[in-house]
């Protein structure tokens, strides 16, 4: 499960960023605390992607309160994943979308991308989420944000091997 800015602004309660959607779709604490729990129950693995933490962390910084308690938090689980502490993944599984091929790739996408309002960090989130399901991963982005949604379960079909 791959966790998007808006979700992990509600589970650390960020001020001012305690929800999100509206009506029947709004999430809040309970509802994504209750889905962490119950993704870490089933042994999924957690995903931070480095657009998230960033996100995050600007939140955090100009919230108008707490901003200490919240950081620590992130920090807190910044330190899980980097140290592949069960269930987080560790952040070096992502290392190839900062190489210099995935910038490249990422410039190239990154225009159209643009004219559809798509954020550059959530075209990065994207590319965490495309990079899972290459591996044979089934891939939830757990996220509020409507462009986000067409990665919400990904199933990707393994590359047959080649018969000697």
């Amino acid at each position: 499960m791959i966790l998007d800015t808006s979700i992990l602004c509600i589970w650390l309660e960020v001020p001012g960023k305690e929800t999100c959607g509206s009506g029947a779709s709004c999430i809040d604490f309970a509802k994504v605390d209750k889905e962490i729990q119950s993704a870490v129950a089933m042994n999924y693995t957690l995903v931070l992607p480095l657009a998230t933490i960033i996100e995050t962390g600007n939140h955090i910084a100009q919230a108008p309160e707490w901003r200490h308690q919240r950081a620590s938090q992130l920090a807190d689980l910044m330190v899980n994943a980097a140290n592949e502490s069960t269930p987080w993944a560790a952040f070096s599984d992502q290392q190839t979308l900062w190489s210099a091929d995935g910038l490249r790739n990422l410039a190239a996408k990154w225009p159209d991308l643009a004219a559809t309002k798509l954020s550059i960090g959530d075209a990065t989130i994207s590319e965490v989420a495309d990079y899972y399901a290459q591996m044979g991963y089934i891939v939830e982005v757990y996220t509020g944000d409507a462009g986000l949604k067409k990665h919400h379960l990904i199933t990707a079909t393994p590359q047959p091997r080649r018969r000697k």
